[in-house]
């Protein structure tokens, strides 16, 4: 079981947006209608060099990042923004399978997330996509956690909510529970690779993985 945590265990797609926006506007920068869209699933170099090289901004990738992710660590030391259903969802499944974790967030801010929300002791296993070197929608944060945890992709089972997050679980052979993101939701294409569509993860219980095995043959 490897969980996404940006739209899945927390509703941040906005501040990450918010807190770019603002860096933007106040270097200068210029803000097309696609960046939002175009910058989820991207890593943190990835992102910033994006923000760099296409928004107009002069400070260095790696300055942009470090500006951006202090804004959105101060926001959710302020308030946690977890979706409903998160905290009980992760500790049903961890009773049952060893978890992990690909997210696209900063090292920093996966351990502030899951400290604050009381889960780092239910992860086995965290990776950032700033650790390896592709961001999604490459397989490459989803192919390190499944690696880390010991367990072959085809017995794996990932949740995500976006577009890039489902086609880099669907890129690693996994199998795959969705809950579209209501802010950016995912194209219809990258939704038909999941098994299961869900609203919220106030549905997700240790029955809907056990019926993805079954149907999978394990």
């Amino acid at each position: 079981m490897v969980f996404d945590l940006d739209g899945v265990l927390v509703d941040s797609e906005g501040a990450w947006d918010a807190a770019r926006r603002a860096l933007v506007a106040e270097e200068g920068g210029a803000w097309p209608p696609e960046a939002s869209h175009e910058m989820l699933g991207m890593s943190s170099p990835e992102w910033s060099r994006y923000v760099h090289e296409r928004l107009g901004v002069a400070l260095a990738p790696e300055q942009i990042a470090a500006r951006v992710v202090e804004r959105v660590r101060e926001r959710y030391r302020a308030s946690l923004p977890l979706l409903p259903g998160a905290v009980d969802a992760v500790r049903a499944l961890a009773a049952n399978w060893p978890l992990g974790l690909a997210s696209s967030s900063n090292r920093v801010v996966i351990e502030d997330v899951l400290a604050l929300a009381g889960l780092a002791d239910r992860f086995a296993v965290t990776v950032s996509s700033e650790e390896v070197a592709r961001g999604k929608p490459a397989p490459d944060v989803y192919l390190a956690a499944l690696a880390r945890l010991g367990v072959p992709p085809a017995r794996a089972v990932a949740v995500e909510d976006s577009t890039n997050g489902l086609r880099a679980a669907a890129a690693a052979s996994m199998h795959l529970v969705a809950v579209p993101n209501r802010e950016f939701p995912p194209s219809g294409h990258a939704l038909g690779e999941a098994e299961v569509v869900l609203a919220s993860l106030e549905e997700l219980t240790p029955a809907t993985i056990r019926s993805i095995q079954a149907g999978a043959g394990g």
